[in-house]
């Protein structure tokens, strides 16, 4: 009868485990915020007359749409990347830490500092930190002279 109810119990647990293990988080900061375009909202309207004389005649109104792109340097890498929800997206606070992940085609950033809710990103770019030495690299051998 134990081993019944011991064995659900440790399967859990273990399942539980196994999914804490599989969010592990980089670190990083948020270094800046720029507006920049990311397409054009038309709004447009039929004219009453154009409607009734079967002209089609519609005055357009074309607004460039500037979206947020953040840069986000992690210990290796700079991301550039844009907030998902374009209609309600959330001012992060530059300068300071946040902690992401990468999971399939979109980053997932938390700030801390902030409400801690997980969030999704576009990422733009990725570019290598110049200022980081590469500790990856191989050594290389020394050979003895002959």
């Amino acid at each position: 009868m134990r081993v019944r109810i011991l064995l659900p119990v440790l399967l859990l647990g273990c399942v539980a485990h196994a999914k804490e293990r599989q969010q592990s988080y980089q670190k990083g900061v948020l270094i800046q915020m720029e507006s920049s375009p990311c397409g054009y909202a038309e709004k447009g309207g039929k004219t009453v007359g154009g409607t009734i004389l079967g002209t089609d005649a519609e005055h357009k109104k074309t607004q460039e749409v500037l979206c947020q792109e953040y840069v986000l340097q992690s210990d290796r890498i700079v991301y550039r990347i844009r907030p998902k929800d374009d209609k309600h997206p959330v001012l992060l606070p530059v300068g300071e830490s946040a902690e992401f992940r990468v999971h399939k085609d979109k980053l997932l950033l938390r700030v801390p500092e902030g409400d801690d809710k997980e969030r999704e990103y576009f990422v733009i770019s990725m570019t290598p930190r110049g200022d980081v030495e590469d500790r990856k690299a191989p050594t290389p051998i020394a050979t003895k002279p002959k």
